[in-house]
């Protein structure tokens, strides 16, 4: 029995099949200086980042810890990225897409 996988888009699939056809072999490891760099930019944004405590219902925490494991990320980065698109204008409410139609 195979599973067909079901893609987003165009795009996720073709992502998908181009890091499957990826030869980890060729892959080098990168320089000390490189590491050191990369580590120093790794930092600076977790810095950048703040820290918030919010109270929230029970039910509604175990509902967007259910829509979280659904999407594949923990509850917290459910939450970030979803307050992240409706900062951005990509968070669209329901209400407009069905009057649309």
């Amino acid at each position: 029995m195979t599973n067909k996988i079901t893609y987003i888009d165009k795009e996720e699939q073709d992502l998908i099949e181009s890091y499957k056809n990826i030869d980890i072999k060729n892959i080098k490891k990168p320089t000390k200086k490189d590491q050191k760099k990369i580590k120093t930019i790794a930092k600076n944004f977790i810095n950048k980042e703040s820290k918030m405590n919010i109270r929230i219902d029970q039910y509604e925490l175990e509902k967007i810890k259910e829509c979280a494991q659904n999407e594949g990320l923990k509850y917290q980065s459910f939450i970030k990225s979803i307050l992240h698109k409706y900062l951005t204008g990509q968070l669209i409410e329901k209400k407009y897409i069905i009057s649309k139609k």
